[in-house]
This record gives C-alpha cells, structure tokens and sequence, in this order.
C-alpha cells in the first residue's frame, strides 16, 4: 500500500508485457548503464508510453517496493538468451502487487520521461505529470532523503553531492526538467 510518506520513482514500463511481468512474476527491470543515482526507493510508478495504444501517455499502476539485486538479463528472460544485451547487468527491483492509483495521472505535453523521484503524496494527488514535480522548497529534503537511503544500502554517495546546489542542478538531479512549457504549465 503506497502511503503519502513514501519515495517514489516514476519510471517507464516500456511495454503491456513488461507490466504483465510486473503483475504476475513481481518485478522491473533496470539497466545498470541508465539506472538512477538511488534505486532504494519506496515505490515505483510506471509510466506507459505510446506502446500501450489508448493506454499510453499516462501513469495508472504503482507498486510498493521490496528490494532489488544486481542480475544480467539473460537471467531474468531466460527466453532470449541470444538477445544484443543479454550478458549486461540490470537491478531487478522486487515489487509487492500492483495497486491502480486513484485516477490515471495523463502526462499532457510532457512525453518524454526517464526517472522522476516524488513522495508518495504527491503521487496519490496528482492529476497531471506537472503535478508530480515536487515544489521547489521541498527539493532540498527530498534530496536528503534521497542521500540518506544511498548511504543505507551503500551506495557511492561521493557522486550524490551535498543539498547546496542550484535549483537548476538540484531539479535535474531528481529528473525534473523545467523547460519553458513545463514552467508555463506549472503556473
């Protein structure tokens, strides 16, 4: 069950069968190359892209988070074993089942997306993806927490740097793009 206090990383799930693994075997995959600076998270939102047909450009589907490992991906689909990457590694982040959000968060004009760090709060409210961005003033202490659940599962904290950032530099760090469109939507 997501809560408000939860951290929360906004992903893609690039396709309707990567969402079915999701729901029937309890896992998501993430290249180790793209992976986020902290994949010890709460919960994940899954983002479904245009792949998904009517269902695409929205997010539907969280799930709590139960921990993650370093694996290849020739282990976890072990039906392509000959497949371009499958000797390259990928976190496999273990989930508890799928819980539909409340309503389905439409990205609007903000299609592309690799990882966005939010609360479970905002998560929970949101009617748009502009509404999953977290405040300016809140940034700081999301980075904290952030930092702080690197140093837990020992993380390489020296490429987290410290909260005296720029707001520009902080917002890029938890995926936040604030293009002129995303600002003008925001206000």
């Amino acid at each position: 069950m997501i809560t408000a206090a939860d951290l929360v990383l906004v992903c893609v799930i690039p396709s309707p069968r990567d969402l079915e693994i999701a729901r029937l075997l309890g896992w998501y995959r993430i290249p180790f190359r793209t992976a986020p600076k902290v994949i010890a998270v709460d919960a994940l939102a899954f983002y479904q892209p245009g792949s998904f047909g009517m269902r695409g450009g929205q997010i539907e589907y969280a799930a709590s988070v139960r921990g993650h490992e370093l694996t290849t991906r020739a282990e976890l689909l072990r039906e392509e074993p000959d497949h371009p990457r499958a000797a390259e590694e990928y976190f496999k982040i273990q989930l508890d089942g799928l819980e539909k959000i409340p309503q389905p968060i439409r990205a609007d004009k903000w299609k592309r997306l690799t990882f966005l760090y939010t609360t479970g709060e905002y998560l929970l409210e949101a009617q748009a993806f502009r509404d999953l961005v977290v405040r300016e003033d809140e940034r700081a202490l999301l980075w904290r927490s952030l930092r702080e659940r690197a140093r837990q599962n020992q993380y390489r904290t020296a490429e987290l740097p410290e909260v005296d950032l720029p707001s520009e530099a902080l917002a890029a760090l938890l995926g936040i793009t604030e293009d002129r469109e995303t600002r003008r939507a925001g206000e």
